[in-house]
């Protein structure tokens, strides 16, 4: 008998991922022989911890593969493999789940927020913390970055040692450090996190004339670390200007973004 096969369709974040992580317990509870079918469009990583097919094979599929339009198909071939083929192969299964393939003419069942996990808001509009329980621990790591513009006067005294309050990189480190401690005492719906590391590095730019300021934070949990990275080159750059703005009253925070992320369901992430 050939397999059931079965598309699981919605937009990325909706969370398809996550039901088929779900049902397959389910499904494997009545006995069927389940494979899972991934596509990924940008290229990917295979049985790496919090990647969607190490997910699926912990939740106890049968078989998992992977396709990739840029990396070809998960043996690794030059070209990717066709769904037709994939499906092929899946002849000794019960059912077959293929994730994304939405163009396909294959049967589909489609995800819209199904679990309203990532939505700050509950069903009734009120603003809540989002339930992140049910996702494994995982290695989380992010780096943000800033700077501080400042005049040639006030870039000479910090590097001198000429401010009156003090070591300007060195409190604004200390500072940084502990902002990544404090996130979700000041954003509101932030987990409290327990950090593993927070390294916050301070370099004067005499070329450009400024402070530039890097924060690389990392931990093993159920949720990212950005925020934690974001707020670290925060408090350093508002350390910077509050030990500097008896000299200087028009100094600029500029350009605080999110530099790289690893870890997580939703993968990688590197600035342009």
């Amino acid at each position: 008998m050939k397999p059931v096969v079965l598309g699981i369709a919605g937009f990325s974040g909706e969370g398809k991922t996550t039901f088929i992580e779900k049902l397959l317990p389910l499904l494997k509870d009545r006995g069927l022989k389940v494979m899972v079918i991934k596509h990924d469009v940008h290229g990917f990583n295979i049985d790496h911890e919090g990647k969607d097919t190490y997910r699926f094979a912990k939740a106890g599929a049968d078989r998992v593969m992977i396709s990739s339009d840029n990396s070809g198909f998960a043996r690794i071939d030059d070209t990717a493999m066709s769904l037709d083929d994939m499906i092929a192969m899946g002849d000794d299964m019960d059912l077959i789940l293929v994730e994304g393939y939405k163009d396909s003419d294959i049967p589909k069942l489609h995800v819209k927020d199904l679990h309203n996990d990532f939505s700050h808001f509950d069903d009734e509009g009120n603003a809540r913390m989002v339930d992140v329980g049910y996702k494994d621990i995982t290695v989380r790591s992010a780096t943000a970055s800033g700077k501080v513009m400042a005049d040639s006067n006030t870039i000479n005294l910090i590097k001198t040692g000429g401010v009156k309050k003090g070591d300007v990189l060195t409190v604004a480190q200390i500072a940084g450090i502990m902002g990544a401690k404090k996130t979700s005492d000041m954003i509101p719906m932030c987990h409290p996190l327990i950090i593993d590391s927070c390294d916050v590095k301070l370099r004067l730019n005499e070329e450009d004339s400024c402070v530039e300021i890097e924060a690389t934070v990392t931990c093993n949990g159920r949720t990212g670390v950005e925020m934690e990275s974001l707020s670290a080159v925060s408090a350093a750059a508002l350390t910077v200007i509050d030990m500097c703005k008896s000299v200087q009253r028009d100094m600029v925070i500029s350009d605080i973004r999110l530099i790289s992320k690893s870890g997580g369901v939703h993968g990688d992430y590197h600035a342009k």
